[in-house]
């Protein structure tokens, strides 16, 4: 796994190649251009860009209205305060209304560590996975954004594309396929598989490899997609493995694991599934890795865990 960019610079680039191409579309933004990487985009494409100052709720409504003019429109804002002050707009003038707005969540989960629980989006999934027409993509790595930028470009529904800060390792071999909805399996595992969404998928892939030196089979499933969900993939996991642990930069309330329980339930499928998240308490303060490693949502933690799973299933 080499080191590579962050996917806020990948999805800057992969925006500003688009745009250049259809001048259609456009990026909206609440004063995010320099934490959105998007000075690039405003210097090359000053036609194609729109500042509405710190105001998300006009960013929202504003996006909303160009996009009923069939403007191809990327919302760009702090997941934190994007997901939160403008929810009534996302919920309204987006989803309601039909308009096809790429909401576009940048540093997302815990990446503004060190700026505290104001600043973190931990409740960004529970909430729109309640609104009705718009889908929710969190990309592993720089691939995946890529992708999933263009893919979202003439998406038929709104979506929204949640970002972190940090660069990420590299995760798909070449000629990898991406779709929304579609999950996309790193590692088949035996013994247990790793569920993971967002940048954590990189430290469920370490995991696996520090477990199979243990002697332990972990799979490695990078579930992408939240909204529409690859339930398939997820019953596939566990059918075909001894457990399951689900990893996400979020709330374990209303998330990836609350979902994976809720289906399998449903299914009458038994495999015992372990979430990791962050708990229901004031999160701790500091930077993303060292919140990762406090929480257990890093490759040791994560390793840890397994190893937990498979040995209480062992004694069963």
């Amino acid at each position: 796994m080499d080191a590579a960019k962050a996917n806020l610079d990948v999805f800057a680039d992969t925006l500003l190649e688009l745009a250049r191409q259809d001048p259609n579309i456009l990026v909206v933004t609440s004063d995010s251009r320099g934490s959105g990487k998007l000075a690039p985009f405003g210097e090359a494409l000053p036609d194609q860009i729109v500042e509405v100052g710190i105001a998300e709720q006009n960013l929202v409504a504003v996006s909303a209205g160009l996009a009923s003019t069939g403007k191809k429109v990327f919302a760009v804002s702090p997941a934190c305060f994007l997901t939160a002050r403008a929810l009534e707009q996302i919920k309204n003038d987006v989803a309601y209304s039909d308009q096809r707005v790429k909401v576009v969540g940048i540093s997302a989960g815990v990446s503004y560590g060190a700026l505290g629980t104001t600043h973190h989006s931990l409740h960004d999934y529970a909430a729109l996975r309640a609104i009705n027409n718009i889908d929710i993509v969190a990309p592993a790595d720089n691939f995946e954004t890529r992708e999933a930028v263009r893919a979202a470009v003439n998406h038929e529904r709104p979506v929204y594309l949640r970002f972190g800060k940090r660069p990420l390792p590299t995760l798909h071999a070449p000629g990898a396929h991406f779709e929304i909805g579609k999950a996309i399996p790193l590692r088949e595992g035996r013994d247990v598989t790793f569920i993971a969404i967002g940048e954590p998928v990189g430290q469920a892939v370490q995991a696996a490899l520090d477990l199979e030196k243990d002697g332990i089979s972990a799979g490695v499933i990078s579930m992408h997609t939240l909204k529409p969900f690859d339930t398939e993939a997820l019953f596939h996991a566990a059918m075909t493995s001894r457990a399951i642990i689900t990893v996400e930069e979020h709330s374990v309330f209303g998330g990836l694991g609350e979902q994976c329980a809720s289906l399998l339930m449903q299914r009458r499928l038994y495999v015992p599934l372990q979430i990791v998240g962050f708990p229901d308490e004031y999160t701790m303060t500091g930077s993303q890795l060292e919140i990762f490693g406090y929480y257990g949502l890093m490759a040791d933690g994560l390793a840890k865990t397994a190893r937990a799973l498979v040995a209480a299933e062992a004694a069963r």
